[in-house]
């Protein structure tokens, strides 16, 4: 089972960690997953005082690494049957949203250097998920871009996110909390796109 929280990325010494956050996929360094915390208790517009929002962030902060673990090991066995590892979806998700972009680009949005991007498209061209070419304009440069198996790689997973979130929302939360909870992650992403994202 899934659900369409999507993946925050957090890259540090000891490796990759993601989080489930917001509907889209989203990166953000490891040192910035303190102030992440922080903000979710936050979010609410009344007035409270420090140690009632500590309480709360702590409280969020473990809930978050519950989120974690069970979504996780579930997208964990999704991805199996493609033989792609996080990262390569994490990058089939970015692909998904371009027509076509650099390799360099592409190291940039990972957070790698060039040669290890390279080693990720490697990779998800064996696989048929990504196809890469010249630049007409520059034949240094190399673009890359997702075929359609990488495309209904991407699709499928996704729908299977949906169904889970449409089957929690039938059974399990209220129209109201439903609201409440697009709302919240609404904030969480804008805070992600405006504030992590971008240090």
């Amino acid at each position: 089972m899934m659900s369409e929280l999507g993946l925050i990325k957090c890259a540090g010494s000891l490796g990759d960690r993601y989080l489930q956050m917001s509907s889209s996929v989203l990166y953000c360094p490891r040192d910035k997953l303190t102030s992440l915390n922080s903000y979710l208790a936050m979010i609410v517009a009344e007035p409270r005082q420090e140690t009632e929002i500590h309480a709360q962030a702590e409280e969020l902060a473990q809930i978050l690494m519950k989120l974690q673990r069970c979504f996780l090991a579930n997208l964990s066995a999704e991805l199996s049957r493609g033989s792609v590892s996080f990262p390569q979806y994490f990058l089939l998700t970015y692909l998904e949203l371009k027509e076509v972009i650099s390799m360099s680009e592409i190291a940039a949005k990972m957070g790698h250097t060039t040669a290890a991007a390279t080693g990720l498209v490697d990779r998800l061209e064996r696989l048929g998920y990504v196809q890469r070419a010249h630049a007409v304009d520059d034949r240094r440069k190399v673009m890359v871009r997702i075929t359609r198996k990488g495309s209904n790689l991407v699709a499928r997973i996704r729908q299977d996110m949906v169904d889970t979130i449409t089957l929690l929302l039938k059974e399990h939360l209220t129209a109201e909390q439903g609201r409440t909870w697009l709302e919240v992650y609404r904030k969480i992403t804008q805070f992600c796109d405006t504030t992590v994202n971008k240090e």
